[in-house]
């Protein structure tokens, strides 16, 4: 999907951006919406994500910051709006969930793979991590989870991961 993005064009720098903070850092498209200039700590390496409640700071992965900087340095003028992401067309307001979700269903049809949500780069983001080696607590984190219970989902979801812990069928064994 990532390839599939014009990065010569200022809407296909956006949409690299779009997809590159999704499928790294996991955020919600309404959280990518939300995200605004001052959110950026270029010094700290961080981002501050608003979302569900809460705000959060993580960090930016150089592949991260380098597609946001690309997009923001070649982005169209926008006036007075300080939101990272904006409309392609005037009015140049921000970016909603509709058209994050607009961005990755385009990216899909480009790209010639079967269509998905944004918030399954969401989960995607998740399972990397998992098979990274990053423990539960740690993928809860990155996501701003509020219970480790709700970070379960990405071990269930993970087969070769649990048939490392499952037992062997006893031999002979019948019902």
């Amino acid at each position: 999907m990532l390839a599939s993005c014009d990065r010569c064009t200022a809407l296909g720098r956006r949409d690299y951006a779009i997809l590159t903070v999704l499928a790294r850092l996991g955020l919600r498209a309404g959280e990518v919406t939300a995200l605004r200039l001052e959110d950026i700590d270029w010094r700290a390496g961080e981002l501050v994500v608003c979302g569900k409640g809460s705000h959060g700071r993580l960090p930016l992965p150089v592949d991260v910051g380098r597609a946001l900087a690309d997009h923001l340095q070649h982005r169209r003028r926008v006036g007075e709006c300080r939101h990272v992401f904006v409309h392609a067309r005037a009015p140049y307001g921000p970016l909603g969930r509709c058209g994050v979700s607009h961005v990755v269903r385009r990216a899909c049809q480009r790209a010639g793979v079967s269509e998905v949500r944004a918030h399954c780069l969401r989960h995607s983001a998740a399972m990397h991590m998992h098979r990274a080696g990053a423990g539960l607590v740690e993928i809860g984190q990155v996501l701003r989870h509020r219970h480790v219970a709700t970070t379960t989902i990405y071990a269930k979801a993970d087969p070769d991961a649990l048939a490392q812990l499952a037992r062997p069928w006893p031999a002979g064994g019948g019902a």
